[in-house]
């Protein structure tokens, strides 16, 4: 989700709620028939997420946290309920996670090799949530197919608001990566955009 002028989330981290009630049910759908959602360690400290699909889907996803550090809260919803939604951390600093026992624990940060991993899995659907720091590295690796954006009509401003895709990005407008099959849907106030990356 994000603003008209591409934000996030404001300068000091709200988010909640940039869309509306339309395009967060349609988020539940899109979880509903994923294998595995993935976060990164600030989505997590900022947003508390639970990360499952209400009402539930034909599938159950696997909870996905990417986080280099090894930095996790010790108390949040994603560990609360790691024994009854399976919850997989990718980190560079595993033993930093030794409250996280109820989730499983892999020791790879890199997109490629999480992604061979959770291939290995037999996952075949797999949605990054986000924020900025995850998706510009899959970004910059090559490794989205599809997008998801669900942008509604308010303006945050700021240059210090988080965009959508963080990292370095493109050198020039002629490697912008362009958007195939882009359907528009109008849901309550906002607009869903959704496609392919060529």
């Amino acid at each position: 989700a994000m603003t008209l002028d591409g934000r996030i989330a404001t300068r000091t981290g709200s988010s909640q709620w940039i869309s509306g009630a339309e395009s967060r049910a349609r988020v539940h759908a899109l979880r509903g028939c994923m294998d595995a959602i993935l976060v990164g360690r600030g989505t997590v400290v900022s947003d508390d997420p639970l990360l499952t699909a209400r009402p539930p889907g034909p599938r159950v996803a696997t909870r996905v946290i990417v986080t280099a550090s090894g930095d996790l809260p010790h108390d949040c919803q994603l560990l609360r309920t790691a024994a009854e939604v399976p919850v997989i951390v990718y980190t560079d600093h595993p033993e930093r996670l030794e409250n996280w026992s109820a989730a499983e624990i892999v020791a790879v940060t890199d997109p490629a090799a999480i992604l061979r991993d959770l291939g290995q899995r037999q996952f075949t659907n797999v949605l990054i949530e986000g924020g900025a720091g995850l998706l510009g590295s899959f970004f910059a690796a090559d490794a989205i197919d599809e997008l998801h954006a669900f942008i509604a009509p308010k303006i945050v401003g700021g240059t210090a608001a988080p965009g959508p895709i963080g990292g370095c990005g493109v050198e020039s407008i002629s490697d912008a990566i362009a958007i195939e099959n882009l359907a528009i849907e109008k849901l309550g106030s906002d607009f869903y955009l959704h496609g392919r990356l060529r």
